[in-house]
């Protein structure tokens, strides 16, 4: 994982800052996700009755087991900033579930830094347009903007900020 320093965020947006490795969505985390979310809904957890009743020819991920997976491939991917403390998952203004992930399907996330903005002394904003990618397809499985905070001494805030 590549490091940078606050100073340097400025200059990356509009770029794409990492592409992560691929993750497979197979049915034991879908049931594992359902019984943490107490979402059992047939089109996730009854390979036999998907495959007869849905269009998606068996069970798929739910969309926010989808949605979740980006921390682990922002984690995996993103560059890490030296002068972090902490980071914040502040939300998202926007996301869209555009297509359905299959159980066994292979995803993985592309993350473009679109904005950044220093709020008090110790803390910058980030805004990334992300999407998840589905092996195989041309649709993607979701594409969002997400906030996030990076939480930082303030001694450290670059000269310019």
């Amino acid at each position: 994982m590549r490091e940078i320093s606050l100073a340097d965020v400025a200059g990356l947006v509009g770029q794409e800052l990492g592409v992560s490795d691929w993750i497979t969505v197979n049915q034991t985390m879908i049931d594992q996700f359902a019984d943490a979310t107490l979402d059992h809904q047939f089109i996730h957890v009854d390979p036999e009755r998907a495959k007869a009743e849905s269009p998606f020819g068996g069970t798929i991920a739910h969309g926010f087991l989808s949605l979740s997976l980006l921390s682990a491939m922002n984690y995996e991917t993103m560059p890490k900033i030296r002068e972090q403390t902490m980071g914040i998952n502040y939300g998202f203004d926007k996301v869209r579930f555009m297509s359905p992930v299959k159980s066994g399907a292979r995803v993985r996330g592309h993350f473009t830094l679109a904005d950044n903005r220093f709020r008090g002394a110790g803390m910058l904003m980030t805004t990334y347009e992300v999407s998840i990618e589905i092996e195989n397809e041309k649709k993607p499985a979701l594409t969002a903007t997400w906030i996030t905070i990076v939480q930082f001494d303030p001694k450290d805030r670059p000269e310019d900020a």
